[in-house]
């Protein structure tokens, strides 16, 4: 997916809202909004979407180990990627790949479900469908271009209904498996409301990394044409000591200040995408993947000569820290999303991060200035330093806590407690107030 090369305007492509249910350890529904409260702070990063709604840029989810905050960016993702695959990965046979909730005897044989509330060109959709491991239950799109909620279509089981184009819809309708999205299968057959509501799920959202539920063969990496210049200038802001950046494949340099080329040979593009899994991973197989990788990276640093004179000298990226490597490997996505005004799902932004460098990149979104196009970014956290509300607002933060009767997680917002403007959050939060921490004594120290 490559940078768009229209203008956008800010709040072009928008998520509003998100709700998952049956998934992994929420059994009851969890709901994730972006649309901001009435605080007073941070009014400028607040992403306009209509007169009487803003839209929050960010939003941070803590949680204990094993809350459950990791389960909210999986069931987004798995839903997006079954989305955008489904016509091709579902074939008569195959199971849907759900995973519904385990600590009970009654949910395995229930729906999981995933709706979508977001925004494109001005245009409000609404999408969502709910599955077992053997068949899609329930289904739906509605769209609103005259600003009224109006039908795509909606199905149930193996019937469905339309208000427009219905003979179209009726013949494609016949041929959608019960293991298939009538969404994925429709913008194969052309169905132009559909391919235009697809659009943000296609080309808007991006992931730090994938998970295991749907095979790697199967996803579609970004091919951002300026990942290379991304990966180049967070380098030099994780690591003052760095100049500059060299790439090469296969002893041939590739230029970090151009954009790469629209018809990539498949040779490049498979070195590239192992070499961004490369950077992400952690120092020992991470190093040994660099140094292996058809696609390297050295890194200029600055140094002295025998004579005192200002020098720079090649390094390794595989010498390179795991944080100065993680926030390299953050930067495609990052960028992708800034540029296109989509949205980032990360899982731990401070993975190996200095604090000062996960500041950078949740600032990048707050920013109306970095951030023009109204792009967002989700991610989960421990980093408690956010808490003293310096960048970001009280409405963006949330938790995810594992009730300890039924083992199951459920996810809310700081907004739904009735907290003081002066109250401090991250004392509250670390004496057990809002929840969603280890419940352990900590041994006094004298």
């Amino acid at each position: 997916r490559g940078i768009l090369q229209s203008v956008i305007t800010r709040g072009d492509f928008m998520l509003i809202e998100f709700r998952f249910k049956n998934y992994r350890s929420f059994r009851d529904e969890a709901v994730l909004s972006m649309e901001a409260t009435g605080l007073s702070s941070f009014k400028k990063s607040l992403i306009p979407w209509s007169s009487t709604t803003k839209l929050l840029p960010a939003i941070a989810i803590y949680g204990k180990n094993g809350g459950g905050k990791s389960n909210v960016i999986r069931a987004f993702w798995l839903a997006v990627q079954f989305i955008r695959n489904a016509q091709r990965t579902q074939h008569e046979s195959s199971t849907i790949p759900v995973n519904p909730f385990a600590l009970n005897d009654y949910s395995k044989d229930e729906p999981t479900s995933f709706d979508f509330e977001y925004t494109i060109n001005g245009i409000k959709y609404w999408y969502g469908f709910s599955a077992t491991r053997k068949k899609i239950i329930a289904e739906y799109l509605y769209h609103a271009p005259k600003k009224q909620r109006a039908l795509i279509f909606n199905r149930t089981g193996q019937e469905f209904s339309f208000t427009e184009d219905q003979s179209k819809r009726k013949m494609i309708g016949e041929m959608v498996a019960e293991n298939q999205l009538f969404f994925s299968v429709a913008c194969t057959m052309n169905d132009a409301p559909c391919i235009a509501a697809m659009r943000w799920f296609r080309d808007q959202i991006f992931f730090s990394r994938d998970y295991s539920d749907i095979p790697k063969q199967l996803l579609e990496y970004s091919e951002d044409k300026n990942m290379l210049k991304a990966i180049s200038d967070y380098a030099k802001a994780a690591d003052l000591g760095i100049q500059d950046m060299q790439f090469e494949f296969d002893s041939k340099e590739l230029k970090d200040d151009t954009a790469l080329p629209s018809n990539l040979p498949v040779g490049i593009k498979a070195a590239l995408v192992q070499f961004m899994h490369a950077l992400s991973e952690n120092s020992a197989a991470g190093e040994a993947r660099l140094k292996m990788g058809a696609v390297s990276a050295k890194a200029s640093h600055q140094g002295e000569n025998r004579d005192g004179q200002t020098a720079s000298y090649l390094l390794e990226l595989s010498d390179e820290s795991d944080g100065t490597r993680k926030l390299m490997a953050l930067a495609p996505a990052v960028e992708s999303a800034l540029q296109t005004g989509g949205i980032l799902f990360v899982d731990e932004l401070e993975r190996e991060l200095h604090p000062m460098l996960m500041n950078y990149i949740i600032a990048k979104f707050q920013s109306s200035t970095s951030n023009p196009n109204g792009a967002q970014i989700v991610f989960t956290t421990h980093n408690t330093e956010l808490m003293n509300l310096e960048l970001l607002r009280k409405d963006q933060l949330y938790f995810a806590d594992k009730r300890d009767k039924d083992g199951a997680s459920e996810l809310y917002s700081i907004s739904e407690f009735s907290t003081r403007t002066t109250e401090n959050i991250r004392k509250g939060y670390l004496v057990g107030k809002y929840g969603a921490t280890p419940d352990i004594e900590i041994e006094e120290v004298e």
